[in-house]
């Protein structure tokens, strides 16, 4: 079996965390999950995770914004990618303006997800999209 890939979920919908938690989790994932963005950069920084799937419609502090904050604190090698219900278009658009490593749908098949998180991990910019 391949390796533990760390993922951080920060997204202020509870229900989300689990869900993303319960269908990731037993695929090889181990699953850190994060309410709000307080906080949240040192998390980031003590958990050092492959990917930090990020919602980009935090109502405290923009993805963008929480982005660029973890970005300067996180390790090197953590990837950084939007997760959101938003418009594809959109949400590709905000990535690449903010330099996002990617961005994945929240309404992407379990096995799409796991395929991206992986893509994304092995610096696969383009499969991810």
């Amino acid at each position: 079996m391949s390796e533990t890939i760390k993922v951080v979920v920060i997204d202020d919908d509870p229900l989300q965390l689990e869900l993303v938690s319960r269908l990731i989790g037993p695929l090889g994932f181990e699953v850190i999950t994060i309410e709000s963005p307080i906080g949240a950069t040192n998390i980031v920084r003590r958990a050092a995770p492959d990917v930090v799937l990020l919602d980009v419609n935090i109502p405290t502090l923009p993805g963008e914004q929480l982005m660029e904050l973890m970005r300067n604190h996180a390790p090197k090698h953590t990837k950084f990618a939007f997760y959101s219900s938003a418009d594809e278009l959109e949400l590709r658009r905000l990535a690449m303006a903010v330099g996002a490593d990617g961005w994945i749908q929240k309404t992407v098949p379990v096995d799409e997800l796991v395929r991206k998180l992986r893509a994304l991990v092995a610096g696969e910019k383009t499969a991810i999209a």
